[in-house]
Parts: structure tokens; sequence; C-alpha cells
């Protein structure tokens, strides 16, 4: 399981880097694969679309049966919203060594974007409705608003989902001022980033998708010089 990061080349560890480059087949979906070039130019690759994780890990562990090294990319870190539970499922008791390489998330790619706003207590939710109910997302987002958490939210918003950024946004402000600082970081290390620090008020007014991650800072949350900050408590 190789966790590629947010993107961008850089952002892939040097430990990530040599497991792709040891590796006899490589996995994955297809937008991610296209992200690492000549890492994997002399590899048997194997391409999936969206939706087709199951069937990805089920290549993958049989590949892996057959003696090969393969290495599983998953875009972010492999055990946040990605592959490595899947694939620990489907290989169950085979016995098959397994190894797990972390990478930079999109939480904390997009984080360090605008600034130090994850610099205290935080959730992740995503607002995805396609593998978890959607009353489910609201109750958690309520929970994470009330519990005053600073919040990041991933795939805020599709072509067929529209609404559930901005319910989110009607939770939070039950909880949070208008001024809220909240940042937003669309295709994050990339060479396409675009960065906006706005607050709870205006956050609906700026263009989300899949592509997109949003961060709703906490009550202590502030803007300092176009950066935004999560104080930890440290006296100055």
């Amino acid at each position: 399981m190789v966790g590629i990061g947010p993107g961008s080349r850089d952002q892939i560890t040097p430990r990530a880097e040599r497991a792709l480059r040891d590796a006899q087949a490589v996995v994955g979906y297809d937008t991610y694969l296209d992200l690492l070039g000549d890492l994997i130019r002399d590899k048997e690759i194997h391409r999936s679309q969206m939706r087709e994780e199951i069937e990805r890990c089920r290549l993958a562990v049989g590949l892996a049966l057959t003696g090969k090294r393969v290495a599983v990319v998953s875009s972010g870190d492999p055990g946040v919203y990605g592959m490595a539970g899947p694939i620990l499922e489907v290989l169950g008791e085979r016995g098959l060594a397994v190894e797990i390489i972390p990478g930079v998330t999109a939480a904390t790619a997009a984080a360090a974007a605008v600034g130090a706003p994850l610099n205290h207590d935080f959730a992740v939710i995503s607002l995805s409705d396609l593998l978890t109910p959607w009353p489910v997302i609201e109750k958690r987002l309520a929970a994470a608003a009330t519990g005053d958490f600073v919040t990041v939210l991933y795939n805020p918003r599709s072509k067929k989902r529209r609404e559930q950024i901005v319910r989110a946004r009607e939770i939070f402000l039950k909880c949070r001022k208008e001024t809220t600082p909240v940042g937003i970081v669309k295709n994050v290390s990339r060479e396409s980033e675009e960065v906006v620090i706005t607050n709870l008020r205006k956050m609906c007014e700026h263009p989300v998708d899949m592509l997109t991650t949003v961060i709703i800072g906490n009550s202590q949350t502030f803007v300092l010089s176009s950066y935004m900050i999560t104080p930890r408590g440290y006296r100055l």
C-alpha cells in the first residue's frame, strides 16, 4: 500500500518512491497512476476507474499470490479514506506480507497552503454519501461543530451532490460566528493549486468540487497576514 500524497511529485516520500521502484506490478486508479510518470514506466501496470475499489483490491491480492511484488497506489495516505482498509479485508487470512506506506494527506497539505489551521484538535469529514448515509454525515458534522473542532471537509461537492456543502455551513453556523475563518484549497500541491481564505458566511460563494479541501476554523481560529491560524495555547 503506497500513499503518493495529494498530487505533486515532490510530495511523494522517499520511502514511497523506493516501494514503487521495487514493485513488479502497480495497481491503481487511472488518474493517480498518471501522476507517477517515469516512476512506474517499466512496471506491469493495472488501471481501473472510480467505484472499482474492491475489484482493484482483489486483482492486487491475486497478483501477490502469484509471487509478484505489488504496489497498490492510493492518493494521500492509504489509511485515510484510502485503500489500506479494503486491501486488508480482501486479504483476510491469506498470510501475505503487507507494508502500508503513509503519505501526505490532502488535509495536511491544504492546511499548509493556508497557514496553520490544524494546530489544535481537528476532525476530518467526507461529505460524500456514496458509502455513508447522509443522516450519519449530518450527525458527525453537528458533533464536530458542537465540539468546537477545526473541521476539514473532503469531497465537498460533485456534479450530482450540490447541497451538502450548503447544509454543512448551516450546521456550523448554529455553533460558530459568521466571521469564522474558512480555508478553501483546490488542486492542492499541483500546478493549478488555488487557495482562498474566506469566512463561514461567504464560504459557499466560492466554487468547490471533488478536488477541493475545505477547512473550517474553530472559535479561536483567526487570520493574520493572510495566514489562517488556530492557536495551540502557548503564551507569546
